[in-house]
């Protein structure tokens, strides 16, 4: 899959002490980001009347939800001030922020990104000779090929976050959990055996879905499916591969198999991989 790049990106640190007019914004706020970004770099349409556009809207930075080892993510509300509680005027987002290559410790990023384009040329010559610039682009291209990864499982009807806007280093994307509680990991959910059995027929059914749009998801594991009110979600997407301009991709592929079937089979549900790969490898070339 040729990931798309934005023709222009701001990779600059993340800065929360903005002011607009006569209002100051709180130290761990910032005017909303969505009118500073393109119509390409906003999520599918049709847009959930959830998202808030308004430029009157303001970030408020709530905490953070998990630490990794390419990025962070946070929990952030997006909210009008004063304005009545409503669809479009508040809501809870997660963003994601990537890390640049002096300090992320993923080390097998040349394994996903095989086969994917950088479209400007200068950018290209940036990340072959490492610059300052090209470490800022490597980490930009994270986002945005997660971004580009989460608008097109979105649009196949894959269960992803519906990715809001990319900006930079930084996804904004919808937030999966309860009040400012987020969802489950399947590694952390204690369930019965009905219950793991449902669970796992849901990814098998997700990783048909990947399958047959000719991807892998790449690094699939109960750490990055979540579980809400009883469905799968599947999140970190930015190593996801096309399995067939991916050298690796199905070797990829295979390896999701066992992570997932592995898992499965220490709590007694019936799986194989082998089988579950070659199922999946039909429904690619089908």
């Amino acid at each position: 899959m040729n990931i798309p790049h934005s023709a222009s990106f701001d990779a600059s640190p993340f800065d929360i002490t903005l002011a607009f007019a006569d209002t100051r914004i709180g130290e761990n706020q910032r005017w909303s980001t969505w009118p500073a970004t393109m119509p390409t770099e906003r999520g599918p349409l049709p847009r959930p009347d959830w998202v808030v556009t308004s430029a009157a809207a303001v970030d408020t930075e709530l905490g953070i939800l998990k630490t990794g080892k390419e990025a962070d993510v946070f929990l952030l509300e997006r909210a009008v001030p004063g304005a009545e509680p409503r669809p479009g005027t508040r809501t809870l987002l997660a963003a994601k922020r990537y890390r640049d290559a002096e300090h992320r410790s993923f080390q097998r990023s040349a394994v996903y990104t095989e086969g994917r384009r950088t479209r400007r040329t200068r950018d290209a010559r940036a990340l072959a000779k490492k610059t300052a610039h090209g470490r800022e682009v490597a980490a930009a291209e994270w986002s945005f090929a997660e971004f580009a990864a989460l608008s097109r499982m979105h649009e196949l009807g894959a269960p992803v976050p519906y990715p809001v806007q990319v900006d930079g280093t930084e996804i904004l994307m919808e937030f999966i959990g309860d009040d400012r509680t987020a969802a489950p990991r399947l590694a952390q959910l204690r369930a019965d055996a009905d219950q793991l059995a449902d669970l796992y027929e849901q990814i098998v059914e997700i990783m048909h879905l990947f399958a047959a749009a000719g991807l892998a998801h790449g690094d699939l594991s109960p750490y990055n499916l979540l579980v809400h009110r009883g469905r799968v979600r599947v999140i970190d997407l930015p190593q996801i591969v096309d399995t067939v301009a991916n050298p690796q991709g199905f070797d990829l592929l295979h390896r999701d198999c066992v992570n997932i079937c592995e898992w499965f089979a220490r709590r007694r549900v019936p799986c194989d991989s082998e089988q579950l790969f070659a199922e999946l490898l039909s429904t690619s070339f089908g």
